[in-house]
């Protein structure tokens, strides 16, 4: 028995007539570029988030750029960026000639830890960018308050958490993406609102600061042929903004899913004493983008390898903290002590989670662990 990371082909059967007649009408209308279905996309998208405004782009990645061309940040402008996070959360700081500021993560929610970004803070701070990283995400009020005390800008990178809610101190509850000055998110085959492509966004409540984010997307222009400013060429498929119509209706029953497979993982893996399971925080729901253990002991290699022995695949998400990695040795500062992420770098490990988990087949990987464990 071969269970994969993800089951798209099992998700696509179950919902394959209403993707097939949305993508045959973009088909049908030639409207390939900026038609009508990314509008109602975005239009859709915002009336979900309660954001005020939504930009579709080419993807993730591009959206983390196009935020920063936005708010206009110079080279040598610092960026703090947590040290445990994929690799573009940073890359495109350094793309665009700034200075990734490097903080460490909470072993526990694997967000950013807030206590780190005041004292990282230099004269040449110019923005944080925290990752709501496996489906939960950080906590917003506090960093907003950072943010307002030092005249920060606050880019939350919400690749991995779109759907998930944050309760503020005072009751009120907010998408994430939607609190910082931007939101920047991913629609990736394996994320939670997958496309079948490449695709990105970015959200936003201010005005003028939306209107720039188009005009960034577009070449810089407001009107054709009459460029403003320098921007790039990034935009939202229209036949993945079809699939997306489509999948965005059923995104929290899609959240439902994982959380539930979540926690019938915690029940079956409960007992190993040697595993740090996922855990909750109070002031963000959970939508599992991944699930991801902490080895205490034995070997995450070890365990990957035995799984896989046993028709079972699992992922490192990731193996190397930023602070490591080669490419950021001479680009970024390192602004506080990093040895959480360096600790979960050597010792996480993701199970399969997706919408389409049987408790049969958890169980199977869950035994799968469990005898990695008794050896």
């Amino acid at each position: 028995m071969n269970i994969p990371m993800l089951d798209l082909k099992g998700q696509y059967k179950k919902i394959k007539g209403e993707i097939d007649s949305s993508i045959q009408k973009v088909i049908d209308s030639a409207a390939f570029i900026n038609g009508p279905q990314v509008h109602s996309f975005e239009h859709n998208l915002a009336d979900y988030l309660g954001s005020k405004y939504v930009i579709g782009c080419a993807n993730g990645t591009d959206a983390l750029q196009i935020a920063m061309m936005a708010l206009e940040l110079k080279p040598g402008d610092e960026v703090i960026v947590p040290s445990f996070t994929y690799a573009a959360t940073a890359e495109v700081v350094g793309l665009l000639g700034l200075v990734p500021v490097l903080v460490d993560v909470d072993c526990s929610s694997f967000n950013i830890r807030v206590d780190q970004i005041e004292a990282s803070i230099s004269e040449k701070t110019k923005a944080i960018v925290p990752v709501h990283l496996f489906g939960q995400g950080a906590d917003m009020d506090k960093i907003m308050e950072i943010a307002s005390k030092h005249k920060l800008f606050v880019i939350e990178d919400n690749a991995q958490a779109l759907g998930a809610v944050y309760t503020h101190s005072d009751g009120r509850k907010s998408h994430y993406g939607t609190i910082g000055h931007i939101g920047c998110t991913s629609f990736f085959p394996t994320k939670n609102l997958g496309c079948y492509g490449d695709g990105g966004a970015i959200m936003t409540q201010d005005a003028k600061l939306a209107e720039r984010v188009r005009m960034v997307t577009d070449h810089g222009q407001r009107v054709k042929y009459y460029h403003d400013i320098i921007g790039c060429n990034s935009r939202l498929d229209t036949i993945q903004a079809a699939v997306l119509n489509v999948k965005l209706q059923k995104l929290d029953s899609y959240s439902q899913s994982r959380y539930d497979a979540a926690q019938i993982y915690k029940e079956l893996l409960g007992g190993v004493e040697d595993i740090v399971l996922p855990a909750e925080v109070s002031n963000s729901t959970h939508v599992y983008h991944q699930f991801t253990l902490q080895l205490k002991k034995k070997s995450r290699d070890d365990l990957k390898e035995f799984l896989a022995s046993k028709g079972v695949a699992s992922m490192v998400y990731y193996p190397m903290s930023l602070n490591n990695q080669k490419a950021f040795s001479s680009i970024s500062r390192i602004g506080a002590d990093l040895t959480n992420s360096e600790k979960l770098a050597s010792s996480v490990i993701s199970l399969p989670m997706h919408t389409e988990l049987s408790p049969e087949v958890q169980k199977t990987i869950a035994d799968a662990v469990i005898e990695f464990f008794k050896e």
